[in-house]
């Protein structure tokens, strides 16, 4: 497959105090004085030196350099001012590097922020063809598309209505079902589709996967739900702090992504009981995951893990049932286990501390992170007590010997859990 986009060591700086309102005025200004070796004619006389030597300018990207090919998803990953739409902008040619070069192959479409693609005056109809128009198309080839655009978009009836009258999930569906039908070789969507609601993101999320399997256009996805990238994108970019950490395989460099930001550590512990999380009925004091009788950061696949949960009943009077959450390092939630076992399910506890084991087998969970939340509950009638989320985490990796499913094969094996399930061949004729 040919490249369609190729980044080489772009660079934005903006500076202080005004990181992100630079104009594409100032910008193409920028740009032709540095063609021809003059100095930044938007700084103020003397300001040029101080922003050079007193650090008043901030790289918000910082010699980025990447490829993607026809038909990839890339998704790009990163924390809020990491670089993520400033890299978008310029690659949507709304604002120009400050130094390094790009080469896009093929016409773009856009969706960056609520507010920008349409004209607010025009109605939605008019906006529908003045996009296609923009994009090269003919007024046949767009009428041939608006049914199928203002079908997928859900707002037929507002269709003649100016959209300065949208609300932002009306404007977002319209958008992203322009970007989406009128066939441009590529589309950029940044983290718009989080205005729409759960259904529609999940239909827009089909619609890419749609149009780069099967129509083999490319697209470039930013979005902070980890669990979106890792399904719909083949490659991940991960930047931080204006630079590109790491680029490669998406549930890899998602993995990383999602451990690297995480300070939680497999053993957490309240000294001082008023800070616990609790409330007047019951509260934490300590709580771990644990592996071969000792504190587990890390164990091996195959190895089974208990999670010891301790707590302290302050109140009696009601059934207090403990109950953890384990979630995947995309954010999935794997599963929820409560204590129904243990004999207290119908019986309320005296005061006291006590202590609630929950025993997870080997050959359960995928390689990856699992972040754990613990709630406290009584059911009949129904009252959460306290919920706290990423409590403790811990890691798990490929076991060095034993049974596992891995077998032979060397690659990442994606999903939340790998069990190893028994499985029987027999010849039949």
């Amino acid at each position: 497959m040919s490249v369609v986009i190729s980044v080489e060591n772009v660079s934005k700086a903006y500076r202080l105090g005004q990181i992100g309102g630079g104009t594409l005025r100032e910008d193409v200004s920028r740009w032709w004085a540095k063609l021809r070796g003059k100095s930044d004619p938007t700084l103020k006389i003397g300001e040029e030196h101080h922003a050079r030597h007193m650090g008043e300018q901030f790289w918000a990207l910082d010699n980025v350099s990447f490829e993607v090919k026809q038909g990839e998803v890339l998704g790009i990953i990163g924390r809020n001012g990491a670089g993520k739409s400033t890299l978008l902008k310029i690659l949507s040619q709304v604002t120009t590097p400050t130094s390094g070069q790009f080469k896009i192959k093929g016409r773009i479409a856009s969706l960056l922020e609520v507010g920008t693609g349409f004209n607010p005056e025009m109605t939605g109809r008019e906006n529908v063809f003045l996009n296609g128009a923009i994009l090269g198309m003919t007024k046949a080839e767009i009428r041939g598309k608006f049914d199928e655009i203002v079908a997928f978009s859900e707002i037929e009836e507002f269709i003649d209505t100016p959209v300065k009258r949208y609300s932002s999930g009306m404007y977002v569906r319209l958008a992203f079902a322009v970007a989406a039908h009128l066939e441009p070789e590529i589309l950029i969507v940044d983290e718009v589709l989080a205005v729409g609601d759960a259904a529609f993101q999940k239909k827009c999320m089909g619609k890419m996967e749609s149009v780069s399997g099967k129509e083999g256009r490319t697209i470039l996805f930013v979005s902070h739900q980890i669990s979106a990238v890792t399904r719909i994108c083949k490659k991940a970019l991960w930047l931080d702090g204006g630079k590109a950490k790491d680029y490669g395989d998406a549930d890899l460099i998602c993995s990383k992504y999602l451990a690297n930001g995480s300070s939680v550590s497999a053993k957490r512990e309240w000294k001082n009981g008023e800070r616990a999380p609790g409330n007047e009925w019951v509260r934490l004091v300590n709580v771990e995951a644990r592996s071969d009788g000792k504190v587990a950061e890390q164990l091996f696949i195959n190895q089974p893990v208990e999670i010891h949960v301790n707590y302290e009943v302050l109140r009696e009077g009601k059934v207090l049932i403990p109950n953890i959450h384990l979630f995947a390092d995309d954010g999935t939630l794997i599963f929820i286990a409560h204590d129904w076992y243990s004999g207290w399910r119908t019986r309320p506890k005296q005061l006291g501390k006590y202590r609630t084991i929950f025993c997870v087998p080997g050959n359960f969970f995928s390689e990856g992170r699992i972040a754990i939340k613990i709630v406290i509950s009584t059911y009949t009638p129904f009252e959460v007590h306290f919920e706290e989320l990423d409590v403790i985490a811990f890691n798990v990796v490929e076991a060095e010997s034993g049974n596992v499913s891995r077998g032979d094969y060397a690659g990442h094996i994606p999903g939340v859990v790998r069990p190893l399930i028994e499985s029987q061949t027999n010849l039949v004729s």
